[in-house]
């Protein structure tokens, strides 16, 4: 609910100038060399293998060249693969620094970057065949408006992922200097949503939640500490047979159909 008490507090009051809103410049933070050492070695393997797995299954259906919209992208975690997948792919960011990560991808002209308003996208309703918004959710300036300018330019689904409250994230947040030194200084606070918060606030703009993935039961940032894959593994199967990380798992990655009238 932060995001929404964030947009209450920049209406003015009567007698009072507005100012501005707050600009969405989250992904900033995600797109630099230092986040993306999160996800190195065999444990940021896992969990980008894992990612794009999820990330796939959320995009079936649609068709081979498929155009799709990676808003915040910067971390150049999504783009690559799908453009590999065979969809053809554009990464918006909120500044020219958000693309350092994929310039090798789109000086190959494997894809492209550009540089816009996060809540104002420069592009017509629908321009886009599927939306995908990672990494960004959770901190955002305001995520009403996010989920507005998200389903606005999708023509067919929007894919976002976001920490669910109803999981062990309610204790780690708790615990977020301990996070930080497991972390390397690289965790940035964050919100909790609930699944209902999230499908309410696509039915607002016409879409529907049609599934969801749970990725992990256990914090991330206890696999980064033990730096083993194999380990990581075989901490979560015991949840996944028992189907506890689809009822209490985190991050979780949702994927929104727009309705048929």
């Amino acid at each position: 609910m932060a995001g929404r008490a964030q947009a209450d507090r920049t209406r003015a009051a009567p007698g009072v100038t507005p100012t501005a809103p707050p600009r969405e410049v989250a992904d900033a933070d995600a797109a630099t060399e230092q986040y993306a050492r999160r996800f190195e070695g065999a444990v940021g393997r896992w969990f980008l293998e894992l990612q794009t797995r999820i990330t796939l299954k959320a995009l079936a259906g649609l068709p081979h060249g498929a155009t799709i919209l990676d808003v915040g992208g910067g971390h150049a975690q999504v783009a690559p693969p799908l453009a590999e997948a065979g969809f053809r792919v554009t990464v918006v960011g909120s500044s020219h620094a958000c693309g350092r990560l994929l310039e090798g991808w789109t000086s190959s002209g494997r894809g492209q970057f550009q540089v816009a308003d996060l809540h104002h996208l420069p592009y017509p309703d629908r321009a886009f065949d599927a939306v995908i918004c990672y990494r960004l959710l959770a901190h955002s300036v305001d995520w009403h408006r996010l989920i507005d300018e998200l389903c606005r330019v999708a023509g067919e689904r929007v894919i976002v992922d976001y920490p669910s409250r109803r999981s062990v994230n309610v204790v780690a947040q708790r615990l977020f200097e301990m996070k930080q030194t497991i972390e390397g200084g690289t965790t940035r606070q964050y919100d909790l949503y609930g699944r209902r918060e999230i499908a309410d606030g696509f039915a607002r703009e016409g879409f529907a939640v049609r599934e969801e993935w749970p990725q992990f039961f256990l914090p991330m940032a206890l696999y980064r500490l033990a730096r083993s894959a194999a380990l990581a593994r075989a901490a979560e199967w015991p949840a996944r047979t028992l189907h506890l990380t689809q009822a209490f798992g985190s991050p979780v990655i949702a994927r929104a159909d727009r309705r048929r009238r």
